[in-house]
C-alpha cells in the first residue's frame, strides 16, 4: 500500500511535491503540539528563531520528496541534481585513502549519497526503521547503483574499515543519535547530544580524510546542489573532544541553510541504557 503509493506520488514534478509539502509540513506543525514544541526549541536553540516559517514548510518539502529521491528512475532523479566542489572528492580518491563523507540531516540527504554514488562506489552506514512496513520500501529505494548499505552493527563497522582501507567511499549520519557504547556526549548548540564516535575511530585507523556535504533544495522544485566541504577542525585526542569538534563542524555547515535543518529530530533523547548527560535518570525520550 505505501510502496504503492509512494511510486504514484513519484511520477508528479517535483516542483509540485514541493509545493504540497509545504502544506504538510504546516499541517502537521499545526496539528502535533509535541512536534510543534520540539521543532520551536531546537531551531531557537541553535539561534534561528527567525527561520522557523521558513523552517516548517522545509520539513514538509524533506517528507514530500523522498517518493520522488526513492521511487522515481534514477536518471530523472540525478537531473535534478548540481554537484559543486568534487574536485575535493576526486582529490581524496586519487590520493587512495578513502573518504569519510559526513552528511547531517540537512536538505535533502538522500539525494546526496545517490549523486556521489553516480560518479563511484559508495558505502553507507544503514539503520533500519523501527516499523518494519517500511524496511522494504527505504531498503528497496536504496538499492541504487554503486549505492551500498552497511548495517549499523559489529559487521557494518566492518564493511566500512574494508572500504576505507580499500581507497573506498562511506557515509555516515553524524548527527543521527547512536545507541548505547557507541557514542559520547557533546555540545550541540549548546546542549548536550549523544554523539557517534565512529567517524573519528574510522579515520584515527584509516587516516581517510573527513568531508562534508549535504544537498541544499533549491526553491520552487528547481532541484538540488550538492556540496562538500573540508574538515578543517583539530580533532582532539578523546572522544568527547572529537564529538564537540564534529558537531562544531556541524553547527557551521546548519548556518549555511538554517531553514533546511530538520530540527524536529528529537537530537536530544538520552538512549537506552545510557546514563544521562547530567548523570541523572532522565527517561528516554519519546
Amino acid at each position: 500500500m505505501l510502496l504503492s503509493l509512494f511510486h504514484l506520488l513519484s511520477r508528479l514534478p517535483l516542483r509540485m511535491l514541493h509545493a504540497l509539502g509545504a502544506a504538510l509540513g504546516w499541517l502537521v506543525y499545526l496539528a502535533s503540539p509535541s512536534y510543534r514544541r520540539r521543532l520551536k526549541e531546537n531551531i531557537e536553540r541553535g539561534g534561528f528563531g527567525g527561520q522557523l516559517s521558513a523552517a516548517v514548510s522545509e520539513a514538509g518539502r524533506n517528507i514530500l520528496e523522498l517518493p520522488f529521491i526513492w521511487c522515481a528512475p534514477q536518471e530523472r532523479v540525478l537531473q535534478t541534481a548540481t554537484i559543486e566542489n568534487w574536485e575535493l572528492v576526486q582529490a581524496a580518491l586519487d590520493a587512495r585513502r578513502g573518504v569519510i563523507f559526513l552528511t547531517p540531516h540537512l536538505g535533502c540527504f538522500e539525494i546526496t549519497a545517490q549523486a556521489v554514488a553516480q560518479k563511484t562506489p559508495l558505502t553507507v552506514l544503514y539503520r533500519p526503521p523501527r516499523k518494519e512496513a517500511l524496511k522494504p520500501l527505504m531498503e528497496g529505494a536504496r538499492a541504487r547503483p554503486n549505492l551500498h548499505l552497511a548495517p549499523a552493527n559489529l559487521s557494518g563497522v566492518r564493511i566500512l574499515l574494508k572500504t576505507l582501507k580499500q581507497g573506498g567511499l562511506i557515509g555516515l549520519l553524524p548527527d543521527q543519535v547512536p545507541q548505547q557504547g557507541e557514542g559520547v556526549w557533546a555540545d550541540f548548540f549548546g546542549k548536550p547530544a549523544y554523539t557517534m564516535t565512529l567517524s573519528a575511530k574510522l579515520r584515527q585507523m584509516t587516516g581517510a580524510p573527513i568531508i562534508l556535504s549535504y544537498g541544499e533544495r533549491l526553491p520552487r522544485g528547481r532541484g538540488y546542489v550538492i556540496r562538500f566541504i573540508p574538515f578543517e577542525r583539530e580533532m582532539g585526542d578523546t572522544p568527547e573532544q572529537q564529538a564537540c569538534a564534529i558537531n562544531a563542524a556541524m553547527e557551521e555547515l546548519i548556518a549555511r541553510c538554517p531553514a533546511q535543518y530538520l530540527w524536529s529530530y528529537n537530537r536530544y533523547k538520552t538512549p537506552r541504557g545510557v546514563a544521562a548527560a547530567d548523570g541523572g535518570a532522565r527517561k528516554e525520550a519519546a
